[in-house]
C-alpha cells in the first residue's frame, strides 16, 4: 500500500490520509502547521478541489500546496475546455506528477494525494515530491504517515459505505494524533461522489 514518510526534518508535520469507498473518495488532512516543537497556525488548508469531481490533499509547505493546486485546477479546465470533455482522475495525477517532476531540481516541497470520480469510477493516487504517481485504495502521507497506515492497512475493506469509511478513517487520524506532536487540529475532509463534492470538517478527540 502506499506510503510516504517525511523525508527531510524541516518540512512542517502533517498527516494527510485518502481512501477510496463504495460510491467516491475520501481526502482528508489536518489544520496544524508546525515547524519542530513550534505551531505556526492551526487554521492551514492542506485539502483542495481540482475540478468538480477531483480533489487533492497534501502534506508539507503550505505555499508549495496552493501553488501546485491552482496550476493542476488551471491546467484541467484549460483541457476541458479544449477537448470537450472532463478530465480523468489518472491524467489529473500524471499532470500533477508531470509538474513536480518539473521542478525536480528547486522541487515543491508537497507529498500529495489525488482522487476523485470519472466513468472509470472512483480512484486514488499518491504522488512524491519528485512525481512519483501510484495508485492505490488508501494512502497516508505527512510525519503521521506510519501510524496511520498501521489502521488503514488493518481496518480498510473494499465496498465500505460512507459511514464506514469516515469511521476508518477518523481512527487513523486519531492514532497518528496520539503519537506525532507534528499533527493535530482540525480536520478539513473532502467527499467526492457521482452526486458531487461535498467539503466537511472532523473534530478529533
Amino acid at each position: 500500500m502506499a506510503v510516504m514518510s517525511q523525508a527531510i526534518p524541516y518540512i512542517p508535520g502533517a498527516t494527510t490520509v485518502g481512501l477510496v469507498f463504495r460510491d467516491g473518495v475520501i481526502l482528508a488532512s489536518e489544520r496544524k502547521v508546525s515547524y519542530g516543537y513550534f505551531v505556526m497556525s492551526k487554521s492551514a488548508k492542506k485539502v483542495f478541489k481540482i475540478t468538480e469531481n477531483i480533489g487533492a490533499a497534501f502534506a508539507g509547505l503550505v505555499s508549495d500546496m496552493q501553488i501546485l493546486a491552482k496550476e493542476a485546477a488551471a491546467y484541467a479546465n484549460l483541457y476541458t475546455y479544449e477537448k470537450d470533455r472532463a478530465i480523468s482522475v489518472r491524467a489529473v495525477a500524471k499532470l500533477m506528477g508531470n509538474l513536480l517532476f518539473q521542478r525536480r531540481m528547486l522541487p515543491y516541497i508537497t507529498q500529495t494525494i489525488v482522487g476523485g470520480i470519472d466513468e472509470d469510477g472512483p480512484s486514488l493516487f499518491v504522488l512524491d515530491l519528485l512525481g512519483s504517481v501510484m495508485q492505490d485504495k488508501f494512502a497516508a502521507v505527512g510525519s503521521g504517515t506510519e501510524i496511520a497506515m498501521g489502521v488503514l492497512e488493518d481496518e480498510y475493506r473494499d465496498n465500505m459505505s460512507l459511514d464506514e469509511a469516515k469511521d476508518v478513517l477518523k481512527r487513523a487520524v486519531k492514532a497518528a494524533f496520539a503519537r506525532d506532536s507534528a499533527s493535530g487540529g482540525t480536520v478539513d475532509m473532502l467527499v467526492i461522489t457521482r452526486t458531487g463534492t461535498k467539503e466537511d470538517t472532523m473534530t478529533v478527540s
